[in-house]
C-alpha cells in the first residue's frame, strides 16, 4: 500500500511529539523521586535532610543539594539553612500522585502474578512513564478484576 505525502509527514510529527513526550518525563522523574521520598521521611521521621536524603537515593551530598535547589526554584519544596526540608502545597500533589502512580502499578504487576520482587524493579523502572490517563484505565481494570 502507497503512503500519501500526508500520511508520511504525520509519522515522523507523531514521532517527534512521542520523543518530546518522554523527555519531559525524564525532567520529571527527579522531582517525583525526591517528593515521594521527602513525604516518606517527614512521615516516618519527623523531618527530611539533604544528607539523609542523598543516603536513601544512593547519591552524594552534592547533587541532592543541587537537585534541592532546583526543586525549591521549581516550587516543589522550600529549604533554608540547617533546617528540615518542607513540601509546599505544588510539592505535596506531586509526592501523592507519585505514590499513587507507584501502588497502583505495582498492585496491577502482581495481580498479572509477576514476583513481588521483580514487580517493584519493574515499577521503579516504569512509573514515570505511564501517563494520568493510562493510571485511571488500569485502576478501572483493577477494580473490575476485584
Amino acid at each position: 500500500m502507497k503512503r500519501t505525502k500526508k500520511q508520511s509527514a504525520a509519522k515522523p510529527l507523531l514521532r517527534a511529539q512521542s520523543f518530546r513526550e518522554t523527555r519531559a518525563h525524564h525532567e520529571d522523574e527527579a522531582a517525583e523521586d525526591y517528593t515521594a521520598l521527602i513525604a516518606e521521611l517527614i512521615a516516618t521521621c519527623g523531618e527530611a535532610r539533604t544528607g539523609v536524603i542523598a543516603k536513601h537515593l544512593g547519591i552524594s551530598h552534592v547533587t541532592a543539594l543541587r537537585t534541592m535547589k532546583r526543586l525549591q526554584r521549581e516550587g516543589y519544596v522550600t529549604t533554608r539553612n540547617q533546617r528540615p526540608i518542607e513540601l509546599t502545597p505544588k510539592g505535596r500533589e506531586l509526592a501523592e500522585f507519585a505514590k499513587r502512580r507507584h501502588r497502583v502499578l505495582l498492585e496491577f504487576l502482581l495481580a498479572l502474578d509477576v514476583p513481588p520482587e521483580q514487580a517493584e524493579i519493574d515499577v521503579e523502572g516504569a512509573e514515570h512513564h505511564i501517563s494520568k490517563v493510562t493510571l485511571e484505565r488500569i485502576e478501572g481494570l483493577l477494580r473490575r478484576l476485584n
